[in-house]
């Protein structure tokens, strides 16, 4: 099933005249046959059962391996590090890492969304500093935006920075911040102007984790796995060197952020559904299939190719005005549906075996982590509940609900 997977969107023509072809150009072409190679010599052969587990030093000389290799930072401008390529070629990368079941890069947020917003608001000193260790993978940056009562609603924040000599202070709570655990920096949204606006107000700081007043404690998901993490910040002092944008500014930097985070961002999660549908009908074949079942994997085999043409689609807008569109949110929303009625599905096939844990379970419960830790889908990257209402309003047309 994986072949579907060949051939990413060229953009020909300009405007709304431009149109997609689906079929690589020559130069992309080189450029996919080249990294397929690459992936095949540094990676072992995939196998039909649980990923390789890798750890944070292996994460960690993988993304130096990518440096080294020119795929960190594709997309970013040459005068900083990349290559200056356009997304069509970040979009390939995505898919055969992703069907060649390797790893993020280390600092997978720092490279696909702090460091852009770094190169587009960020000082030379700032940039010198921090962009050619998120290259390499030597800085890992997290996002600081989320609160328990500003989950997707940015515009609520509450976390505080209070205007000081030289700086700022900083008391608040972030939550669902992925490698919070794992990063040196992050990239903080705090209000420094409470009696603004919502959208204004705000400001953008690049805080060092290590700063005394920050607390990491990780949330434990029902898989067990911890990769959000909630962050205490008390009295936290943040120089003014490390403010990213203008002051009252970081509503635009945060809408920068996000942006980029959703470029290929679709791309990414069908090329890794395709590599989930491909285990679930190994494991059809190795439990038997009836019918029904057989008419399930067909539906999500159609629903997988929808969402394909769907980030296709995506991309193409985003290479014609340079910015994504709604597509993104139908993207997601429904590829947290998809993904969590594969693992399901798959716990249906092994019965009374899907009781088992560890080695007497198939394939050492794999299934079973992966159908517990897909329940956190529909809540990160954005929630189902507003990436329905950006649907509603940006797609359909209908009025705001509040």
């Amino acid at each position: 099933m994986r072949e579907w997977f060949a051939h990413p969107l060229t953009i020909i023509g300009a405007g709304y005249g431009a149109y997609m072809r689906l079929d690589d150009s020559e130069d992309q072409a080189a450029f996919r046959a080249g990294l397929k190679a690459w992936l095949a010599e540094q990676l072992p052969e995939a196998t039909p059962s649980a990923p390789r587990a890798w750890s944070a030093d292996e994460l960690r000389a993988w993304s130096k391996a990518l440096h080294a290799a020119g795929y960190a930072g594709l997309t970013w401008p040459a005068a900083h590090g990349g290559r200056g390529l356009s997304p069509s070629y970040q979009a390939i990368y995505a898919e055969e890492s992703a069907l060649a079941e390797a790893p993020d890069h280390a600092g997978v947020i720092g490279l696909g969304m702090v460091g852009p917003a770094i190169v587009h608001y960020g000082t030379d000193a700032q940039k010198a500093e921090h962009l050619p260790r998120i290259l390499s993978g030597e800085t890992i940056f997290c996002q600081g935006f989320s609160e328990p009562d500003a989950g997707s609603d940015l515009a609520s924040v509450r976390t505080r920075a209070r205007r000081v000599e030289g700086g700022y202070v900083v008391d608040g709570e972030k939550v669902w911040s992925s490698y919070a655990h794992l990063a040196d920096h992050c990239l903080l949204l705090a209000r420094t102007d409470p009696d603004a606006a919502k959208h204004r107000g705000l400001t953008c700081f690049l805080l060092d984790m290590r700063a005394p007043g920050v607390e990491v404690r990780p949330l434990r998901q029902l898989s067990g796995d911890t990769d959000f993490n909630q962050i205490l910040l008390s009295g936290v002092e943040i120089p003014d060197h490390c403010v990213l944008g203008e002051p009252g500014q970081g509503w635009r930097v945060a809408l920068t952020t996000l942006a980029h985070e959703r470029g290929t961002f679709g791309i990414t999660l069908t090329a890794r559904l395709s590599v989930q549908l491909d285990r679930l009908v190994k494991t059809a074949k190795a439990c038997g299939a009836d019918p029904r079942v057989r008419a399930e994997i067909a539906e999500l085999y159609v629903d997988l190719q929808g969402l394909r043409f769907t980030g296709y689609r995506a991309l193409a807008a985003m290479e014609r005005t340079g910015e994504p569109g709604p597509e993104s949110s139908i993207l997601k929303l429904r590829w947290s549906q998809a993904n969590q009625r594969v693992s399901a599905l798959a716990l249906r096939l092994l019965g009374a075996g899907a009781a088992a844990d560890g080695t007497d379970a198939f394939w050492g419960g794999y299934w079973q982590h992966q159908r517990l830790r897909s329940r956190a889908n529909s809540i990160e990257g954005g929630t189902s509940e507003i990436l329905r209402g950006i649907v509603a309003e940006r797609v359909l047309g209908l009025p705001k609900s509040r």
